[in-house]
């Protein structure tokens, strides 16, 4: 009855297996039919339950959304709409993660038919993970051909730093301000966000910031910014060469995001790239680009944020929208630096590029493709940004101080005072709760002084649902007086 490789044998002798293959097979044949006690359980759990579970079990330093005021429940989502626990319908205009949309079907149903069959990598070869490699490198420049499969952002900026210290035999990084490249270790190292921040190491001995090259509100600002902000990466890389040359050490690689969301939506200045590379390799440095925010097509006009200044990154990292919601990240390099990472230590990592991630990988860029949701993404971008600056000229949008970004990554800046740029961050921070709790409309608030409403939805995000937000901003700023923003401030403060 049962077959001899489902026979497990332990110390005391031979155990047959619970259930054969043979019965397997036939008693799951019907899908969602068979539902666990612990299943049925999770879904009677009401938000105040689940609330008070995680208050008891998780760490205060694991944040949620709208933790404040009311979190919410997401139990079900589909294109660019989430769902409360109670059926409410919101429109997200912040996750990426769902790039294509969510749930989207193409990707659904390849998912599903890959983890009836086969969901684990281990040291096995499979299909999907080559036909993703080729597939990956075959939208960039040909420079880039060797691709490591992570589950992360975070895993793969780590892995880029690892590939870039072996290769040059350096440490010195060089990063942009507040930016921010993952959760681990050797990420916090590089992200001035976390680590300037509370609860921060401070800065390494071997990291070097950069002004963000912010045009807006930065150091540099006007026609000239992009070759100041690039000439002070240079006395930086000058700087750290002068002081290792009597050392092992020197630049090692610049670390860059081709549009910083955590920044405040600051997507780097035409030329301000070019110039930077150009510095950072004279050093014998190499450069990377952090594109797990905005690959994949979102600024519309490119694939890859880095092509807008026309440059070939020695490294990029790629992850939040690869796999539509499913762990997928990868780090793509060029031969030579291949080649110097394969010194005798092996790398592996047990569910990096498993193909289920793989399948989900390859559904997603063929979706992008025959939906044409680049083009789409340039189309409705273009149109909200539009709008948003109409709006910014009128009397109401008075408090709107920048309207930037590209495709369907944009950020809309506020600010109490247009000369002095001085933040609005409390009125920003209730107009994110009014459009949540009046408008169902989902956004999020980034920026140095957290003045910055963040817009990066799937890409499926239509000018119906552009419009929606803009009128409901509008609506807003016209409603939020200067008493709301006191209370507002005084309730959450408490």
């Amino acid at each position: 009855m049962f077959e001899s490789r489902y026979v497990a044998w332990t110390s005391t002798g031979v155990s047959v297996c619970f259930i054969s293959y043979l019965l397997y097979d036939k008693f799951f044949k019907k899908k969602n039919d068979y539902v666990t006690e612990s299943e049925r359980n999770a879904e009677k759990l009401t938000k105040k339950e689940v609330l008070e579970l995680r208050r008891k079990f998780f760490c205060d330093a694991q944040s949620i959304s709208y933790e404040n005021s009311n979190p919410l429940f997401a139990t079900k989502a589909k294109g660019q709409y989430i769902y409360d626990s109670d059926g409410t319908e919101y429109l997200d205009t912040r996750n990426n993660v769902g790039h294509v949309g969510w749930q989207n079907p193409i990707v659904l149903s390849a998912i599903q038919r890959q983890l009836s069959k086969v969901n684990s990598n281990s040291r096995y070869i499979h299909n999907f993970r080559v036909l993703l490699a080729k597939k990956l490198t075959e939208t960039m420049p040909k420079k880039l051909c060797r691709v490591f499969f992570v589950n992360s952002g975070s895993e793969a900026n780590d892995l880029a730093i690892r590939l870039a210290t072996t290769h040059t035999g350096k440490q010195d990084m060089i990063v942009v301000d507040h930016a921010y490249h993952g959760h681990t270790v050797a990420t916090l190292e590089v992200s001035p966000y976390k680590y300037e921040h509370a609860g921060g190491s401070g800065k390494a001995s071997h990291i070097h910031k950069v002004p963000c090259p912010d045009t807006y509100r930065g150091l540099y600002r006007g026609v000239n910014a992009a070759i100041k902000y690039a000439d002070h990466v240079k006395r930086v890389c000058d700087e750290v060469v002068k002081q290792r040359s009597n050392v092992e050490g020197g630049v090692a690689a610049f670390f860059v995001e081709s549009g910083m969301s955590v920044g405040g939506v600051i997507i780097p200045p035409k030329g301000y790239l070019q110039n930077c590379y150009q510095h950072v390799h004279k050093c014998g440095g190499i450069c990377i680009a952090d594109e797990v925010q905005v690959g994949f097509g979102r600024f519309g006009e490119v694939y890859w944020g880095f092509e807008l200044d026309g440059v070939i990154p020695d490294i990029v990292t790629i992850g939040k929208p690869f796999g539509n919601g499913f762990p997928l990240a990868a780090v793509v390099t060029t031969n030579e630096i291949s080649k110097s990472f394969a010194n005798g230590l092996e790398y592996f990592n047990t569910f990096g590029g498993n193909p289920v991630a793989c399948a989900a990988g390859i559904a997603v860029m063929d979706v992008i493709e025959t939906g044409k949701m680049q083009r789409h993404a340039s189309k409705v971008g273009s149109f909200l940004k539009e709008k948003l600056l109409a709006l910014s000229k009128k009397e109401v949008g008075n408090k709107i101080g920048n309207v930037r970004g590209k495709g369907l990554f944009l950020g809309i800046e506020f600010v109490n005072d247009r000369q002095t740029l001085e933040p609005a961050t409390k009125l920003t921070s209730l107009l994110c709760s009014r459009l949540k709790d009046r408008h169902n409309i989902l956004t999020s608030i980034d920026g140095p002084h957290n003045n910055v409403i963040v817009i990066k939805p799937p890409l499926c995000f239509s000018q119906d649902n552009a419009r929606y937000l803009v009128k409901k901003i509008e609506f807003e700023l016209q409603s939020i007086t200067d008493a709301d923003i006191i209370d507002n401030f005084t309730h959450t403060a408490t």
